[in-house]
């Protein structure tokens, strides 16, 4: 299935994002004026991020907790043709719509720039892009698209599943690697500090490849942060 000129349902997945979310959402609103919708899939924020979306998404739903369930509540809900998984500190290129249209993959990611302080978020961003690039893994932070007649949903684990989505989806095609950057917040690399957060990472991505459990992953991750 060839992602055609349709209409988008932008997914949201947030938790306790009162600080951002209006202007993410707010950087949506002409997406929206060209008819495509918004979905926010909250996982019980305590600081009122629902209640700030409202007005701003096409749809704000209570989903359980953890990315990968809060995604598939939204994709469940959603109405277009096509879904793109966006973090709400991820902002997408202008005419991110008609990039995805012209693409002609049934699912595919942005390249992605990192918004920081430190000149080592440009090296991330760039081993990040071209990782994806040769592996065919996307990562969250890259605003995955997929078509919604194929989507087979996000495997049900606290971390990586990003990672497991991608291995699943380049078994049916390949994906389309967009050269066009989304620009995401280095808020994470920052407050870690990028060195450790670089560390930290990779070590988490290979004790996933060697088949430690995700559960056991998102404790050291969390442990971090």
């Amino acid at each position: 299935m060839r992602l055609d000129s349709e209409r988008l349902s932008i997914i949201v997945p947030a938790l306790n994002e009162a600080a951002g979310i209006v202007a993410a959402l707010e950087a949506l609103a002409p997406l929206r004026t060209r008819g495509h919708e918004v979905i926010v899939a909250d996982g019980g924020s305590a600081d009122g991020t629902p209640a700030l979306a409202a007005p701003l998404a096409d749809r704000v739903l209570a989903a359980p907790g953890g990315r990968a369930s809060q995604m598939n509540a939204g994709a469940a809900a959603a109405s277009g043709d096509v879904l793109v998984f966006l973090h709400a500190d991820t902002r997408l290129p202008d005419g991110a719509d008609r990039m995805i249209a012209q693409c002609g993959r049934r699912w595919g990611r942005f390249d992605v720039r990192i918004d920081g302080r430190s000149p080592l978020l440009a090296v991330v961003a760039f081993f990040m892009n071209l990782r994806s690039r040769l592996t065919g893994i996307a990562t969250g932070d890259q605003a995955i698209f997929v078509a919604r007649a194929g989507f087979p949903g996000f495997p049900a684990i606290e971390l990586m599943e990003d990672v497991a989505f991608s291995r699943a989806m380049k078994r049916i095609a390949p994906p389309a690697c967009l050269r066009a950057r989304v620009v995401t917040s280095g808020r994470r690399w920052e407050r870690g500090g990028v060195v450790r957060t670089i560390v930290l990472m990779w070590r988490l991505r290979l004790g996933y490849f060697l088949g430690e459990r995700p559960e056991e992953l998102a404790r050291r991750y969390a442990g971090q942060f």
